[in-house]
Order: structure tokens, then sequence, then C-alpha cells
């Protein structure tokens, strides 16, 4: 039995951030409000906006800045750009990572 010591199993890039990043791809730039204006309706139309808007918008937020930290997303002023060749690549890791999560 291969089992993680601690209990805890690791998490993989969710609803949320497939969102933002397939969001970012179609178009590269965007305030925040309109950002996630456009993502909450997605995930309604998914029926995956759980949670209130509130707890939504604030875990939006913060992928959005995991994927600035992660140099995939380049915030200038109020706008957020994809950086689109990163945020490709990015996009591809996550599904080959939601693929193998898949498998298990």
């Amino acid at each position: 039995m291969n089992q993680n010591p601690s209990g805890f199993s690791r998490r993989g890039p969710d609803i949320i951030t497939e969102e933002l990043v397939a969001v970012l791809l179609e178009k590269n730039s965007f305030e925040f409000k309109a950002l996630f204006e456009v993502i909450h309706a997605n995930l309604r139309a998914r029926n995956a906006a759980s949670g209130g808007e509130e707890m939504l918008r604030l875990r939006a937020y913060e992928k959005l800045q995991a994927l600035v930290g992660a140099g995939v997303v380049k915030k200038t002023g109020k706008q957020y750009q994809s950086i689109d060749l990163a945020l490709i690549a990015f996009n591809i890791r996550m599904k080959e990572f939601r693929a193998k999560m898949v498998k298990r």
C-alpha cells in the first residue's frame, strides 16, 4: 500500500485554475473584476460554482496570484496578462497531471 505517511494527498490543479487558464488563453488581458465575471459565468454553466460568490472570488484571486507567482501571468497595474508560451506550457503540464491523477 503506497500511502502518504502524513495522511494527506497532494492535490492537483482545480476547476478554478483550469478556468483561469482557459479564459486567459482566449483573451490575454483582463482586470480582475471582468476576469472573475467570466470565470463565475463559466463555472455556473458547468454547475461547479459552489461555496458562495465571495468565497469563489477569494479562491479565484488566490489562484490568479499563484499564476502570477509562477510566472505564467503578468500583472501590470490592475491588468492581468497571460504570458502565452508559459501559460500554454503550464496548461499542458496541468492536463498531464490531471490525467495521471485519474489513472490512480
